[in-house]
């Protein structure tokens, strides 16, 4: 039986997604509460490997059961898989940073990181403009300038479509840096925050926060809004772009396709990945 979660996190206290031996991971935590419910190694797979501090609202990962996990599920006081997230959410503790949401029957083909056809983040960045919410500073960086939301805006859009995004991406041996990024937008929002909306068929390592740093530096008057297109086409990392902190970015969607394109798309995206390997 293979199973979908649906999860969030507050990303702050966590070494990123991944397991790491002797540190606090989002995957770490979540596979010890399991451990405790159904037993054996749960070993999950998740649509966004994020990175240290980065957050999640709308992250999804599948969880594959074995014979005895499966047994020990269908035992239990409630035996549906959908009441798998309140009995994990429930080992985690009252006020947990990592909350299981929903839990189901997988489709079948499904496959949360190869079935995903996009994701979705989003960037918080408070300027000189906005009051400063003691509230809101684990999910949002400070920029000490005042910054052109028209300007960053109209950078961003320029940026939209397949292209190879290597000067905007962490240089990692083997890895494809040519991605389809779907809509990038910048906003003020009611508290004056401002708000980028980025989405993409995937992203490559550090890519969301080397994007919005350029746009922070277009906001900031360092370069002019069609600069951040000519560094993409240039293809080579730069200093005149910061990597902005993880503690702005949030993953807020994953999207998939209709249940009967699910293991078309998951094989499909298989098959790239071992081209570019």
């Amino acid at each position: 039986m293979r199973l979908r979660l649906d999860l969030a996190y507050d990303g702050t206290d966590f070494r990123g997604w991944a397991r790491q031996p002797g540190l606090r991971t989002v995957q770490g935590t979540l596979e010890g509460a399991i451990t405790r419910i159904l037993g054996g190694e749960p070993q999950l797979v998740v649509a966004g490997r994020t990175d240290a501090g980065v957050h999640a609202a709308g992250q999804v990962a599948h969880l594959d059961l074995s014979d005895a996990q499966r047994a020990r599920l269908e035992k239990g006081r409630n035996p549906a898989p959908e009441a798998l997230a309140a009995r994990i959410t429930g080992v985690l503790g009252q006020y947990p940073d990592v909350a299981v949401h929903r839990s189901a029957e997988a489709p079948e083909g499904f496959d949360a990181r190869f079935s995903a056809v996009w994701r979705r983040y989003e960037y918080r960045i408070a300027d000189v403009e906005t009051v400063y919410d003691p509230l809101e500073r684990g999910r949002t960086t400070t920029v000490k300038a005042r910054l052109d939301v028209a300007a960053m805006d109209e950078a961003a859009r320029s940026l939209i479509g397949l292209h190879d995004f290597a000067a905007y991406c962490k240089w990692r041996e083997g890895a494809t840096t040519i991605r389809t990024l779907l809509e990038f937008g910048w906003r003020r929002d009611e508290q004056g925050i401002l708000v980028a909306n980025v989405k993409a068929d995937a992203f490559c390592h550090s890519m969301v926060r080397a994007l919005v740093g350029a746009c922070a530096a277009v906001g900031e008057g360092k370069l002019e809004p069609e600069d951040v297109a000519e560094i993409r086409d240039e293809g080579v990392r730069t200093s005149e772009t910061k990597v902005l902190a993880a503690r702005g970015l949030t993953l807020t969607e994953v999207g998939y396709p209709a249940d009967d394109l699910l293991a078309a798309r998951a094989d499909q995206t298989r098959a790239r990945r071992a081209l570019d390997d």
